[in-house]
């Protein structure tokens, strides 16, 4: 077992942090979580064994703001594990272009996760993920990455994907806030792209700004932080077909 792992995620919701975190406990004494989510980008620490990428999938690729944090940080050849978390339709690129940007930092990324949390819009799409069998199979493939570690085996796994990518998510649209807000100022703090105002006049997100990562609908004590009904009826409406689908994780050394 390694002594320190890093997590550096990109987590609005939460899905994304719970499958690193699990990751990183069953590979290491300690954990130091790195939250790229914040609205200024942290400083990195400087003593490790171990580096944990994770970042969720935003319509077969990584969200701009979470690739633009990822591609801050410095890897000066330390191992590295990635973990791109999606729920349930597809990773696609995502993974692949994780797994780049992390060598361009730098690090030397030695096993691949892509695994599976409740989706962040549509609720009854992998609801309760990671579960106790996905956490199961977490540790089962952490065992293997400290296997291959043990053995010194650097080699970089082969993920599924495409360059170039496909393209980027296109956000069309922004959270909105429904009467009871009480102006506490909570989604403007979570917001990585600083796309919310709170004033006494009411809440301002710049559509253009936001990445649609409801971050803000999540840190909304009120729940009066909520997508457009027509935006979040249209998504459902799509993605219902998988909502009775059980999509494994998938793990790449």
């Amino acid at each position: 077992m390694f002594e320190h792992a890093v997590l550096y995620d990109f987590s609005p919701t939460g899905g994304t942090r719970r499958t690193g975190e699990a990751f990183c406990r069953a590979i290491a004494a300690s954990v130091t979580v790195v939250g790229l989510c914040a609205p200024e980008m942290p400083a990195q620490p400087e003593d490790t064994d171990i580096a944990v990428l994770a970042a969720p999938v935003f319509g077969g690729r990584l969200p701009g703001i979470a690739a633009r944090r990822l591609a801050a940080l410095k890897g000066h050849g330390l191992p590295a594990v990635t973990l791109a978390v999606y729920g349930t339709r597809a990773f696609e690129d995502a993974l692949l272009e994780l797994n780049d940007i992390a060598a361009a930092d730098g690090f030397q990324v030695i096993a691949s996760g892509a695994c599976i949390a409740q989706h962040s819009i549509v609720p009854e799409l992998g609801p309760g993920r990671p579960d106790a069998d996905d956490l199961a199979e977490i540790a089962a493939f952490a065992a293997r990455v400290l296997d291959k570690a043990g053995r010194g085996d650097t080699t970089a796994p082969q993920v599924p994907g495409n360059r170039p990518y496909k393209q980027g998510m296109a956000s069309l649209t922004a959270p909105i806030t429904l009467e009871g807000c009480t102006r506490c100022g909570r989604c403007a703090a979570v917001c990585p792209t600083k796309a919310i105002t709170v004033t006494a006049e009411g809440v301002r997100t710049r559509e253009d700004l936001c990445a649609m990562c409801m971050a803000c609908t999540a840190a909304c004590p009120s729940h009066v932080r909520v997508l457009p009904p027509e935006v979040q009826q249209k998504t459902a409406q799509k993605l219902h077909p998988l909502c009775s689908l059980r999509r494994p994780n998938a793990f790449y050394l």
